[in-house]
């Protein structure tokens, strides 16, 4: 910012003026919205989002950061649920290119729309709206599921068994990984 400010750099008025202050506490939530992602797979725009927002940042620049976030994570995990086989390769194709046209779609109708009418506000609406939307589908999902087992949670399943002569892909691969660890092997016997 110094830098800019010694050259006259012509601001827009929405621009942050960076200071060590501002700096540590966006590096801060960036590096919280990287373990949330990493851990339960929600893009890191669902966290950053607001938090520019909040900033003060200007509703298009915020609103596509975080759909580059949300491109980047959420390829990424596509990826690998193809390449592990959980997820066939033909219905990711599809639904990538449904989501595609959609996102080409609704990015120039709402761009369209935003410059005829100077409207950046209803990209913060699109933005509350998505990520209300999301929160309300996974307390269902939670409710539902409690539901379906008479609302009994019994702690968390095994994600693959292993156990001798099954012929588990899943089993191989796991022990082929344990073998190759031997301090982890000592740290997590199974």
């Amino acid at each position: 910012t110094n830098e800019r400010l010694a050259v006259n750099y012509p601001f827009n008025d929405m621009d942050i003026l960076w200071d060590y202050k501002k700096l540590q506490f966006y590096s801060f939530f960036t590096f919280l919205a990287g373990i949330i992602a990493g851990l339960i797979g929600v893009g890191g725009g669902m966290v950053l989002g607001p938090l520019m927002i909040a900033m003060e940042v200007n509703p298009r620049v915020s609103t596509s950061t975080t759909a580059t976030m949300v491109l980047l994570t959420s390829s990424s995990v596509a990826v690998i649920f193809v390449m592990s086989g959980l997820v066939p390769w033909e219905y990711a194709l599809f639904f990538f290119l449904v989501c595609l046209c959609g996102a080409y779609i609704g990015k120039t109708k709402i761009d369209a729309y935003v410059k005829r009418t100077g409207m950046a506000s209803i990209l913060i609406g699109i933005l509350a709206t998505i990520i209300a939307l999301a929160t309300i589908g996974c307390i269902v999902n939670l409710f539902m599921g409690l539901a379906s087992v008479n609302w009994c949670l019994a702690g968390f399943n095994q994600f693959c068994t292993v156990s001798s002569g099954s012929g588990s892909d899943c089993a191989a691969r796991l022990l082929e990984a344990h073998d190759l660890f031997p301090e982890a092997q000592r740290m997590f016997p199974f």
